[in-house]
């Protein structure tokens, strides 16, 4: 119902399958969050149905009704955030000003891209693995239209610390904020990241917590990000395994001796396997049993698909959205074009002794953000047939958004461009520091400047 509109359109978790109980609770408050705002509205039934009742309906809400979700969301205090709306208690006849998204995962793990939601929330436990509260960051947002500087990519700011038995009622009391006080006049403007930047983070806190009737916790020190596929085999936690399966650029297909859909549906058929789709666009294959494992390896083998410890870690790391010629909204191409950057990336990493160094780069065709490029170390973002924005400085944990290095690049100057950066790189950088670090601490004047008077060439790392 919610899938193109102005509700909470999904809430995304952490794929990894752990059967931990901090990933437990991952998995189960993404059900909460999305019962508790999904549309209440009949209009899927009353258009495709003819206003009568489906036969059967499967749904998340089984496994979260000890929560008494519906009571919760019905719950009024008085401070404004239930409407007199019979039908949609949060959203009232107006919805929200724009789409808005969730993400959840516990700490350390970044593999959900958790800084460009709306929302973003943190599990936290205690020692034994029993839920205390949830961390809360709000006003991520990838979205941008060229030339238009009042659109803008935007992560996510710490909120606070909310203990569990107020978590429904912060998270009514967000999106009531963002319902009556975002941008319903200028469209562009509508999401939430841009009352949270209007606003400033202490001024939206104090927003919010007019609706929630509490002063909102301090954030809850954690341990620090680390970005993960949770590619190649993984102990699930329950005595079975679970295999995270690359798939470039979320293309399942078969060509030639590489046959992934294939294998996929013999894997399926053969040992009936659930699997999970990765914010990454790939694959995770749960609950297999260890006495699979080799029979698996084989199946996948066979059908042309290299192990993970076979795959370049620029391919693993690399995202490109789908483009031309299926997306209606594309300026230049991207899935189809990221295999040649991949390759001309290889290639000079190489000649410049880095082939060591792993740089995460994303592609889109167009600057609405699907593959989240504005989170990348190195990215290009479609402005034109056959040209690109480059931008720089995303961090490798996926914590901050980039900058805007190059406004046009022709789609044959990619090494032209990179080489310097890379030059740059070589002869500045400090003990450790990753590519996005360092882009974003010498900045893109000083990377104009270098690459200005760089001769192509002259500078390799020391092998």
């Amino acid at each position: 119902v919610g899938a193109c509109g102005d509700v909470s359109r999904n809430v995304v978790a952490t794929p990894a399958p752990f059967e931990t109980p901090e990933y437990q609770h991952v998995r189960e408050y993404c059900k909460v969050f999305a019962q508790l705002f999904r549309p209440m509205t009949p209009a899927f039934s009353n258009i495709w149905l003819d206003g009568e009742e489906p036969a059967s309906v499967e749904m998340w809400s089984k496994d979260v009704t000890h929560h008494n979700i519906d009571e919760a969301m019905k719950y009024d205090s008085g401070r404004g955030i239930i409407l007199p709306d019979s039908t949609e208690p949060l959203y009232g006849d107006r919805y929200l000003p724009r789409k808005f998204k969730i993400g959840v995962t516990v700490p350390g793990d970044n593999s959900v891209d958790v800084y460009t939601n709306d929302i973003g929330v943190v599990v936290i436990t205690n020692e034994s693995g029993e839920l205390e509260g949830f961390n809360i960051m709000v006003g991520g947002g990838l979205g941008r239209t060229h030339n238009k500087k009042n659109t803008f990519a935007r992560a996510a700011d710490h909120l606070g610390y909310v203990p569990k038995e107020d978590i429904m009622e912060l998270m009514k009391s967000i999106l009531a904020s963002q319902r009556d006080h975002g941008n319903r006049d200028v469209r562009a403007n509508a999401r939430m990241k841009y009352l949270v930047h209007t606003l400033g983070i202490d001024n939206f806190r104090t927003l919010v917590e007019s609706y929630f009737g509490k002063k909102i916790q301090p954030w809850r020190e954690i341990k620090e990000w680390k970005y993960n596929d949770w590619m190649g085999w993984w102990d699930q936690g329950d005595g079975k395994l679970f295999y995270g399966l690359h798939v470039e650029n979320g293309r399942v297909k078969d060509e030639g001796d590489f046959r992934l859909k294939t294998a996929l549906r013999v894997i399926v058929d053969t040992y009936n396997l659930p699997m999970v789709m990765s914010p990454t666009q790939s694959i995770i294959i749960r609950d297999i049993d260890p006495k699979d494992k080799d029979d698996i390896e084989k199946i996948l083998a066979d059908h042309g698909l290299k192990p993970i410890e076979e795959v370049d870690p620029l391919n693993r790391l690399a995202m490109a959205c789908p483009a031309l010629p299926l997306c209606g909204l594309a300026q230049t191409e991207a899935e189809r074009k990221m295999p040649d950057y991949l390759a001309q990336m290889r290639s000079l990493l190489n000649k410049m002794n880095l082939s060591d160094e792993e740089i995460l780069m994303r592609m889109t065709g167009c600057p609405n953000g699907c593959a989240r490029p504005y989170m990348a170390e190195l990215a290009f973002v479609g402005d034109g047939p056959k040209s690109y924005q480059v931008w720089l400085g995303g961090s490798p944990v996926l914590t901050r958004t980039a900058f805007p290095f190059k406004a046009k690049m022709k789609n044959t100057d990619l090494e032209a461009t990179v080489e310097p950066i890379l030059a740059m790189f070589i002869q500045q950088r400090q003990n450790f520091e990753a590519f996005g670090d360092f882009c974003h601490r010498v900045g893109a004047e000083a990377i104009e400047a270098f690459s200005a008077s760089y001769v192509p060439g002259s500078v390799k790392a020391i092998s």
